[in-house]
């Protein structure tokens, strides 16, 4: 690994340990939020591109590193800006810093994993290389999967990043809704596990099915003609 790499590395590494040195996660709980809601929202009415500005960079990198706090995050957005625009920042946030974590994984730490784990990812690869769009929408609507952890394995496959870029952006969008259209109502939300009700939770999983029809189908096909 090269000296550029490593100042990258280690450059990131040393944020993690400052976030959990300060322990900056006590911002990013649903208490805080309330409790500074009318304050986020004054100074966003004084400062609108800075607290737009601020509040995407600090999503990018917090979903870069995967650290704790995206959902508060998204209800803050839908608090501040509005269910409408705080969807927008928040998915263009998310998906930025999903694709650092993306190139991160790849660039910086693919040999180290491959080295250990390469053939257990070649199932994963043939998947990805053959039904990728539809394997990775299926991934990001279907909330049973970590959206850290989806970063990190695309990383380690041969996924294209355009490709990566887009699966993640439109699969995210109606989770990032339904927090950020709940964020903008937050005097009534009392628990993050109240949000995903099971009914958005299967709408969620629907959405899924219906991303991975053309994987089956060319599945079935391709039996069908063998």
């Amino acid at each position: 690994m090269n000296l550029k790499k490593l100042l990258i590395l280690g450059a990131g590494m040393l944020l993690i340990a400052l976030f959990f040195r300060f322990d900056l996660g006590r911002f990013l709980t649903l208490e805080a939020l309330k409790e500074n809601r009318q304050a986020l929202a004054d100074f966003h009415d004084r400062h609108t591109v800075l607290t737009v500005a601020g509040f995407m960079a600090v999503y990018i990198l917090q979903t870069a590193l995967s650290l704790p706090g995206a959902a508060i995050l998204s209800l803050a957005a839908g608090a501040v800006f509005g269910a409408a625009l705080g969807t927008t920042y928040a998915v263009i946030a998310a998906t930025v810093g999903a694709t650092l974590a993306f190139l991160i994984t790849r660039y910086l730490l693919r040999d180290m994993v491959i080295a250990r784990f390469g053939p257990k990812l070649e199932g994963l690869n043939r998947e990805l290389d053959v039904r990728g769009f539809n394997y990775l929408l299926f991934l990001r609507l279907v909330p049973l999967f970590p959206f850290f952890l989806i970063n990190l394995a695309a990383g380690l496959t041969r996924l294209p990043l355009r490709t990566f870029v887009t699966g993640t952006m439109i699969g995210i969008i109606p989770g990032g809704f339904v927090y950020c259209n709940a964020g903008a109502s937050l005097a009534t939300v009392t628990s993050l596990k109240g949000i995903a009700s099971p009914r958005v939770l299967g709408s969620c999983a629907l959405l899924g099915l219906f991303a991975l029809v053309p994987a089956i189908y060319g599945r079935f096909t391709s039996k069908k003609g063998s």
